[in-house]
């Protein structure tokens, strides 16, 4: 799914924002990406997105190698990716029925397809109630919900998630990354950025931790194989 071959990142200032990354993401994984703050991990997702291009190196998504994928070409790749953020990026003159549905319009998909395919991922997410309201009116963990409707209504293979409990109460994040593990066990392969220590304890998945723009901890148990 994801590959980073010998991958380094420096920006114009000379910021070495990642230095000869290794690493290897498999189709279905949940993976926590976790380390401090300024550690790199912005700039890992930046480059799986193409927001970013990598000073050196080689990444491979899915079967596109990135360094040869041409700038307009960029949109469909991002098609085959679900995005969450901490600060939910909601329309706020929209309801959640049409925030979901705008992220398929803007991918082209019919008037049928929307009314069949929005009610089924409200329901997933335990939002079906919600439909009709706007996100003033909605709680902070409703809200991200709807984030994460809208990141999965166009069934991506990949799910990427920057702080996604970031601006929730910490009952709500176990809630959040419960919807996130459910949705992985269907198949889709969750990367999810965190500061929150205890998510990761308690859900024993995969953990890379990047300090100082370098791979240093690999393990699918928090605190093993550290380098």
């Amino acid at each position: 799914m994801i590959v980073f071959q010998n991958v380094s990142k420096v920006y114009p200032n000379g910021t070495q924002a990642l230095n000869h990354i290794n690493l290897r993401v498999e189709d279905g994984e949940f993976v926590f990406i976790v380390g401090a703050s300024g550690a790199g991990k912005s700039t890992f997702l930046k480059l799986i997105t193409c927001e970013e291009r990598p000073t050196e190196g080689e990444i491979l998504v899915g079967e596109q190698k990135l360094s040869n994928l041409r700038r307009g070409d960029v949109p469909y790749l991002r098609r085959m990716m679900g995005m969450v953020f901490q600060d939910f990026r909601l329309i706020s003159k929209m309801t959640v029925y049409e925030n979901v549905a705008f992220a398929m319009h803007v991918v082209g998909a019919t008037s049928r397809e929307i009314r069949r395919r929005v009610p089924y991922i409200l329901g997933l997410v335990n939002l079906q109630d919600k439909a009709r309201c706007h996100p003033r009116e909605l709680s902070g963990g409703e809200q991200q919900r709807v984030g994460l409707a809208r990141a999965l209504v166009n069934n991506p293979k990949l799910l990427i998630a920057d702080e996604p409990t970031g601006n929730v109460d910490p009952a709500l994040s176990f809630e959040i990354v419960d919807l996130l593990n459910e949705i992985n066990k269907r198949g889709t392969t969750v990367l999810m950025v965190t500061h929150e220590h205890s998510l990761v304890k308690r859900f024993q998945r995969r953990v890379v931790e990047i300090n100082r723009g370098s791979v240093v901890a690999d393990s699918c148990n928090w605190g093993v194989a550290r380098a």
